[in-house]
């Protein structure tokens, strides 16, 4: 399994990037507003950036709804740096957008997905990754969970290619359960891939080595 972060704070990316354990990076425009990155140049220079730092790949939101719009702003996107893969919403013409981007060959990420119909169309345009938004169907009575096992059985139906990307993962074990059903990738805060290091075991063997050493080493 892959772990992405999903943030746009450069101190974050760098405190993953340093535990050896991160293949990426994903945002979005929410993102880029709370770390206060407004205006184009200051948005597309932030992308370099965080690319940069991290050695995997990074994805990078259009802003244009329409088909015209995405094309233009996804490959100035792609233009940025080799590792940039161009983040195109669920819709008709983001699903028009992602096969023009599979035919030029840049790489893509189909986002705000929440139906396993949703990512079969992602998949059939070819799109590198597809984002099912787990967390957010948690938080409207629906599990999250279970959409993941529909793609992956999809997915593997047909041997389509296109990698799930765990979206909205909020904690530990949302990572946990997405790698038990065959997740290719998760992405989520660091707070989430931090708390995989606790268990309050590890805390009271480790005091409890160190102890014996200091009883038989003084």
């Amino acid at each position: 399994m892959k772990f992405f972060i999903d943030t746009a704070n450069l101190n974050d990316i760098r405190t993953a990037q340093q535990l050896g354990v991160l293949d990426g990076v994903t945002t979005n425009p929410s993102l880029m507003a709370k770390e206060g990155i407004t205006g184009k140049n200051n948005i597309l220079k932030h992308y370099v950036d965080i690319c940069s730092i991290v050695d995997g790949d990074v994805s990078a939101e259009v802003i244009a709804t329409d088909y015209e719009g995405m094309v233009r702003e996804g490959e100035e996107l792609a233009d940025l740096h080799e590792r940039i893969v161009v983040k195109i919403p669920m819709t008709k013409e983001g699903i028009m957008a992602c096969r023009y981007f599979t035919d030029k060959g840049i790489r893509t990420n189909v986002t705000l997905v929440f139906s396993a119909g949703q990512a079969l169309l992602a998949a059939k345009a070819g799109a590198t990754y597809v984002s099912p938004f787990i967390g957010r169907l948690d938080d409207n009575s629906t599990d999250g969970l279970q959409l993941i096992d529909d793609i992956r059985q999809i997915y593997d139906n047909y041997g389509f290619e296109t990698e799930i990307l765990a979206a909205s993962v909020r904690h530990t074990m949302h990572i946990v359960n997405c790698a038990k059903l065959g997740a290719d990738v998760m992405t989520g805060p660091l707070s989430a891939i931090l708390g995989l290091l606790k268990h309050p075991l590890t805390d009271i063997g480790l005091a409890q080595f160190l102890a014996d050493y200091q009883k038989g080493n003084n």
